[in-house]
């Protein structure tokens, strides 16, 4: 995905010219947890639709 700096140079070229401080920090952010994600499931691995399904059913029946 390239590095940081490179990343967030992307995303505001993305970002709308009135895009405020609040916006950058809030889209930075969702980009940080999404690659600490990404990163997680290389790591420990990914869980199929159907276990998940089963696991979110159970929780949500209790």
């Amino acid at each position: 995905m390239g590095n940081p700096k490179d990343q967030v140079q992307a995303l505001l070229q993305k970002l709308p010219e009135d895009a405020s401080y609040e916006d950058i920090q809030y889209h930075l952010y969702v980009l940080e947890k999404v690659q600490r994600g990404l990163l997680r499931a290389d790591s420990e691995g990914t869980v199929e639709h159907a276990e998940a399904k089963g696991r979110l059913g159970k929780w949500l029946a209790s």
